[in-house]
């Protein structure tokens, strides 16, 4: 798991706040891996829906949300 100082980040897009959570060693289901590697593939503008999952994934790590969408 990353430290607190690199939680303190603020994420520019959903790709960046996605790469983040695959990458920083967190314990997350299938279904959500697969969500985040399809937000880091897909460039298009995020649902209400999957913002407001990503935005639950972030906040229960304790990590800020996308500062904007896209």
């Amino acid at each position: 798991m990353l430290s607190s100082a690199a939680t303190a980040r603020q994420f520019d897009t959903h790709r960046d706040a996605a790469l983040f959570l695959l990458n920083g060693g967190y314990l997350l289901t299938r279904k959500a891996g697969s969500f985040l590697g399809q937000l880091v593939v897909d460039q298009s503008e995020l649902t209400e829906k999957q913002a407001d999952w990503l935005d639950k994934l972030l906040a229960k790590r304790g990590l800020p949300s996308v500062t904007r969408r896209g």
